[in-house]
């Protein structure tokens, strides 16, 4: 009898994929059975390589440079992606850019739509190029990768905990309007987990953050990454429109 986690015949996205929590996203599922589109759109030689070691380990992936705020370049990859791997079954939004502390007084609006890019337009615009497909067979798994800071509140980072929030609205209604078809929309919302990104972190301020988890410890990117791979599987195809946080505990569930 097959594993309910089993993700063999699915195909699945994970945009920015190329390092971090994406990596590890798109080396689980493709763990699972999945063949992985790794998408990147600065590091190709890392979503290369990420590419190399899914395959040397029995897996199968490709990479695929596409801007995924502009419509032409994504587009274009779901076009090759379709031809390469074939439908998309799977979709996790994971894509960000910069992400700048800034008090109120500093912010601007370009900051905020700096965030919305990633966290709204950029998950509409991917949402409609594989619906279609998703709807005509009657199945698909779409996953945000949130964050805890919007439960937090996170001072000075206002236009990122706003975008935060609003990926979640989507990722609310978008479960309601879409279930219908066993199409299930969820999210993943991590703690602060230490990958490249937080290379030059204070060490002291990791310490001081990991002793406010209730399990007195950060995660890692394997952590937020079995997390995706349940929500895709068989084993949540009665789970959809949750948040569901990976954070040690730092910040509840339900918002």
């Amino acid at each position: 009898m097959a594993s309910r986690h089993d993700l063999s015949n699915r195909v699945a996205l994970v945009t920015g994929a190329s390092r971090g929590l994406g990596a590890a996203i798109a080396q689980r599922l493709a763990q699972c059975g999945a063949a992985v589109a790794v998408n990147h759109w600065a590091s190709a030689e890392k979503a290369n390589q990420l590419v190399q070691k899914i395959e040397q380990s029995g897996g199968k992936a490709r990479s695929y440079r596409a801007d995924v705020r502009e419509p032409a370049s994504l587009n274009e990859m779901v076009r090759q992606i379709n031809s390469d791997l074939g439908p998309i079954d799977i979709l996790v939004f994971n894509a960000t850019g910069p992400q700048p502390f800034l008090q109120i007084e500093d912010l601007t609006w370009q900051a905020c739509l700096d965030q919305l890019e990633f966290f709204v337009k950029s998950p509409v615009l991917l949402a409609q190029a594989v619906l279609p497909s998703m709807k005509s067979r009657g199945r698909g798994r779409i996953i945000h990768i949130a964050s805890e800071v919007f439960a937090q509140g996170t001072p000075r980072f206002s236009q990122y905990v706003a975008a935060k929030g609003a990926q979640l609205g989507l990722m609310r209604s978008w479960a309601m309007e879409l279930a219908p078809w066993q199409i299930t929309v969820n999210a993943v919302s991590p703690g602060w987990i230490p990958t490249e990104r937080h290379a030059n972190d204070a060490e002291g301020d990791k310490r001081a953050y990991a002793e406010k988890v209730p399990m007195k410890r950060m995660g890692n990117p394997q952590d937020v990454a079995d997390a995706v791979a349940f929500l895709a599987s068989d084993a949540a195809n009665f789970i959809t429109g949750q948040n569901l946080l990976v954070n040690g505990g730092n910040a509840l569930g339900g918002t």
